[in-house]
């Protein structure tokens, strides 16, 4: 074992003692033998991504947590688009009811998507191949459209892929014949680089069950909550 792996590990075991000291008794008692979390929040994988830390939540339970790279919501079985498990198995075996596509500002999957979709090889290798596989087809929708401005910089034009895809992420799970009805589908950005506003950390919403028109949303959010409606779209 090296130094360094060494000094990883012990890094490691001594954020989990710090972990076990802070919390209080009972702290996993509601969870001993099950869980109900109040939403599946499908997020990018990304380690600047903090799936929990968000939402504000400390507690365990509350939020079921699958992520890949892209914030995608589906996955492929012998040839076939299918709605992932990870998604699907709180909604159909927890009581889930809600769902939350959270992609974020300046990410690597929509940026390795955009760059094989305008003609580069993909970055490599197969495991992650695969799934910048999957997000080509999105990007070049996307591209096709009126919606992304294709003369703006680079980084302008990949934030609004990443908002793009989270939209398209969401209205395939509004149409999979996997979730039912009962659920809802919210899209957020997560921005961490101040793209969408001056405050570094806030996840703007960007539809609901298919919505984007900003008035309808404005509609749906609690009083004081206006300023988490933002769209780089067109």
């Amino acid at each position: 074992m090296s130094d360094s792996t060494d000094k990883l590990l012990d890094e490691l075991l001594a954020g989990n003692r710090r972990h076990v000291e802070s919390l209080p008794d009972g702290y996993f008692a509601d969870v001993q033998t099950g869980q109900h979390p109040t939403v599946v929040a499908v997020c990018c994988s990304d380690s600047r991504v903090s799936h929990e830390g968000m939402w504000g939540i400390d507690r365990p339970g509350a939020v079921f947590t699958p992520s890949n790279i892209g914030n995608q919501v589906w996955d492929e079985d012998d040839g076939d688009r299918i709605i992932d498990g990870g998604v699907l198995y709180p909604i159909h075996h927890t009581g889930t009811d809600a769902v939350a596509v959270v992609g974020h500002t300046g990410c690597g999957a929509i940026t390795a998507a955009y760059h094989v979709a305008t003609g580069a090889e993909p970055p490599g290798p197969r495991g992650v191949d695969k799934w910048v596989d999957m997000l080509v087809p999105v990007v070049e929708e996307a591209l096709e459209s009126d919606r992304i401005d294709r003369d703006a910089a680079t980084n302008t034009v990949i934030n609004q892929l990443v908002e793009y895809n989270v939209s398209y992420q969401a209205r395939s799970l509004c149409a999979a014949a996997d979730v039912p009805d009962r659920v809802t589908v919210y899209g957020f950005v997560y921005d961490f680089q101040g793209v969408y506003g001056d405050r570094p950390g806030r996840t703007y919403l960007v539809t609901v069950d298919g919505e984007t028109e900003r008035e309808a949303l404005v509609d749906l959010v609690p009083d004081g909550y206006e300023a988490t409606i933002r769209s780089l779209l067109d």
